[in-house]
């Protein structure tokens, strides 16, 4: 006697309308590609005024820069016009920074500042209200796992990182009794063009810290996949890699460890770069 076969239906989440910042490229377009893929309605945003040819033809494109307050209100006007609302928010626009304490300049403080860190309030602040309204909504920022773990030499981009996190984690608890969940994305390095925003006085870190990503055989696509599945999941925090899971995990149940480790990473990089010719510090 033959039995039926018996498959297993896989649960397909509802076709949703979402935002996602920083999209031309890196993991921003990788996300974008990937809801488009599935039938979400997107709305791709970025810096740049024209139309990125790298999005997929279904995608819609609005120009972002997200340290305007204006743009993010245009933002909201275009979303509410054309899409009826919003289901996931998605703030991931960021630039990449890395230097010495003493090197880096207060200007490139204030640019990471309020692109990386400033750039995530706003759009949390402007897309709030309307989640409120409707009694749903999903926002996912986009940290790294320098936000969480804080290697020498990237005392900057370290400290944005680590306010997504913490203005994440803040919002968990704060916009859950309105029906609103949120997410921060921690990943490792991955291979991206993020590198290319560098623009600091530490040309040295920096260039230590691209050959970092560069030998990275994580793609954009691997970790998008990750992130969607821990979006879909509503998990707080999404760590994307392996290698991250551990290094928290250590941070968080093996403290002792975690900072003798960290102390090794200090004085390695001291001897890396410490003993060789500095820029001197720019300031205002």
């Amino acid at each position: 006697m033959a039995f039926p076969t018996i498959r297993s239906r896989q649960r397909v989440p509802p076709k949703r309308r979402i935002l996602v910042t920083g999209a031309a490229s890196g993991l921003g377009l990788a996300l974008v590609r990937a809801f488009s893929a599935r039938g979400d309605r997107v709305l791709a945003t970025d810096v740049v005024g024209d139309r990125p040819a790298t999005l997929p033809a279904l995608v819609d494109y609005l120009a972002l820069d997200v340290r305007s307050d204006a743009d993010w209100c245009g933002a909201l006007d275009h979303v509410e016009a054309t899409m009826g609302g919003l289901d996931l928010l998605v703030n991931n626009a960021g630039v990449a920074a890395a230097g010495r304490i003493d090197v880096a300049s207060m200007q490139e403080w204030q640019w990471i500042v309020d692109i990386n860190l400033l750039g995530v309030v706003r759009g949390c602040r402007t897309f709030t209200p309307l989640f409120k309204d409707q009694g749903s909504g999903q926002v996912v920022n986009t940290a790294s796992l320098a936000g969480l773990v804080h290697a020498p030499g990237m005392a900057a981009y370290n400290t944005v990182k680590a306010g997504v996190v913490a203005l994440s984690e803040t919002l968990v608890h704060e916009l859950s009794p309105h029906g609103i969940t949120v997410s921060v994305i921690c990943p490792s390095f991955f291979r991206t063009n993020l590198t290319d925003s560098f623009q600091g006085s530490d040309a040295e870190v920096e260039q230590a810290g691209a050959a970092m990503v560069n030998r990275s055989r994580r793609t954009a696509d691997q970790v998008a996949a990750t992130v969607i599945r821990g979006i879909d999941a509503r998990r707080d925090v999404i760590l994307t890699d392996p290698e991250g899971q551990v290094i928290w995990r250590v941070k968080r149940f093996a403290r002792p460890l975690y900072r003798a480790g960290m102390k090794r990473a200090g004085v390695e990089f001291a001897r890396a770069h410490e003993t060789k010719p500095r820029a001197t510090a720019s300031h205002w």
